[in-house]
């Protein structure tokens, strides 16, 4: 019954976009999860949870979070591999992976020069990426450089205002 419910949800779906100068004209809705519905997220997580458990068999690991996915790979030629299988599986349930947006990074790299193809298009190489606020950099490390300025301008501040400050003790698994 429920699933009926959400199939009548998406079946012959139209709408609008509204803007400062008004609304376009009604348009039919054919692929993609509704916009705004509490349903949708849900909707999101079961087919990537089940594409997930399908796909991250061959990977050491992946992490993801929304439409954000991080694959880890020991080569090149395994992360072509598992860019392959992540976009035909996406595909095949009407989703795609964006070649402009697709980036890829080298850990400790020891191999010369190479490039990673997607479809034929070569993916942008970075040497740090962002992933949920935290900066990964490819020497290993996680927002070090970033870390490090902010304690200098928190050093900063605290010479100028000399206020009464209290101590405060943090732990962290990196200096």
């Amino acid at each position: 019954m429920y699933v009926r419910v959400v199939q009548d949800m998406y079946e012959r779906s139209r709408t609008v976009v509204r803007c400062a100068v008004g609304q376009t004209e009604e348009f039919k809705v054919e692929v993609g999860l509704h916009q705004g519905s509490a349903l949708s997220p849900f909707l999101f997580a079961i087919v990537m949870d089940q594409l997930s458990e399908e796909v991250r068999q061959e990977s050491p690991w992946t992490m993801m979070f929304a439409d954000d996915i991080v694959i880890c790979s020991e080569s090149r030629e395994q992360v072509e591999e598992n860019l392959e299988r992540w976009r035909f599986a996406l595909e095949r349930r009407g989703m795609k992976v964006s070649c402009t947006k697709t980036e890829y990074m080298c850990v400790n790299e020891r191999e010369g020069s190479g490039t990673v193809r997607l479809q034929g298009e070569e993916v942008k190489k970075v040497q740090e990426f962002k992933y949920l606020g935290s900066t990964v950099q490819s020497n290993g490390e996680c927002g070090k450089e970033k870390k490090k300025k902010k304690k200098k301008k928190k050093k900063k501040k605290k010479k100028k205002k000399k206020k009464k400050s209290f101590d405060t003790h943090v732990l962290t698994t990196r200096d």
